[in-house]
C-alpha cells in the first residue's frame, strides 16, 4: 500500500507529544474555508510512498522522538487515505513507535484506529450538525459519534476547536460546546482552543482558490473567557 503524502517535517507538541515526525497526508472531504493547508484538499492521482518506506524512515529516525515523541499522520484528512494509514499504525506500533494522528473524525471506521494510536487529536468544528454541513460541507454527526466513542475507549484524547469570529467562538458558543462534550461524556478529555489565524491565505490563490473568510480573529482575552467557560463546566483546558 502508499500513502500519498504532500509534506512532511518534524515539530514539537504542536501535534502530539514531543517531538514528532509529522506526515501531511494529501485529500480532505471537508471544505473548511480557513484551512491553512488547501494545497493538501485535493486527492491525487501520482503514485504515492509506500507504506514500508515510511515506516524504514521514522525507524531511522528514532534518535528524534525525544521527550515521548514519534509519528503523526494529519492533513489534508489523514483518514481519507484509511487502509494505507491503518497498516502504517499498525507497524509503527508493533515497532514501538509512539503514533498520533490528528483528524476531522468524520471517518465512519475511526473506532478501528483507537488501538494504533497513542495519541489522538479529534477537531470538533461546530456543535449544530446544521451549520457544520452548511459551512464545512458535511454533517457533524459522525464527528460526535467518534468522540463519544474515543472519550470512552481511548486513553489520550485532545478535542480541538478551531476558534473563528462568527462561526464558533462566541461565550454562548463555548456554552454550547461544554454542554456537548458533557453529553457525549468527554468530560476526562484534554480540550484546546485554537485561535484563527491566516497562515494558509496566500495558499489559496497559489492554489487557484478563493478565501473568503474576513473578520474571524480572536482576540487573547476573548480565548481566555471561552477556556474559562469550559472550565466552570469541569473541563480540562490545556495549550500545546
Amino acid at each position: 500500500m502508499t500513502l500519498a503524502v504532500f509534506q512532511k517535517g518534524f515539530n514539537y507538541v504542536q501535534d502530539g507529544r514531543g517531538n514528532r515526525l509529522v506526515y501531511h497526508l494529501r485529500g480532505c472531504n471537508l471544505c473548511c474555508p480557513w484551512c491553512s493547508n488547501p494545497e493538501g484538499m485535493e486527492f491525487s492521482a501520482a503514485p504515492g510512498t509506500p507504506v514500508s518506506e515510511i515506516v524504514d524512515e521514522a525507524l531511522s529516525c528514532r534518535p528524534m522522538f525525544f521527550d515521548g515523541g514519534g509519528v503523526t499522520f494529519t492533513g489534508g484528512e489523514c483518514t481519507c487515505q484509511f487502509d494505507a494509514l491503518k497498516e502504517a499504525l499498525t507497524l509503527l506500533k508493533q515497532a514501538g513507535i509512539s503514533t498520533a494522528i490528528e483528524t476531522n473524525g468524520t471517518a465512519a471506521r475511526l473506532p478501528e484506529l483507537f488501538g494504533l494510536t497513542d495519541e489522538l487529536i479529534v477537531d470538533c468544528k461546530h456543535y449544530d450538525p446544521g451549520i457544520h454541513l452548511h459551512t464545512l460541507g458535511a454533517s457533524n454527526e459522525t464527528v460526535l459519534a467518534n468522540i463519544a466513542a474515543a472519550a470512552a475507549e481511548h486513553p489520550d484524547l485532545l478535542i480541538r476547536i478551531p476558534l473563528i469570529g462568527g462561526f464558533n467562538a462566541s461565550e454562548e458558543d463555548m456554552e454550547r460546546f461544554a454542554e456537548l462534550f458533557l453529553r457525549l461524556g468527554a468530560d476526562r478529555a484534554r480540550i484546546e482552543l485554537l485561535p484563527y489565524h491566516e497562515y494558509g491565505k496566500d495558499k489559496w490563490a497559489k492554489c487557484g482558490k478563493k478565501y473568503t473568510v474576513h473578520d474571524a480573529f480572536i482576540s487573547p482575552e476573548q480565548r481566555e473567557k471561552n477556556e474559562d467557560i469550559l472550565r466552570r463546566h469541569g473541563l480540562t483546558v490545556v495549550r500545546t
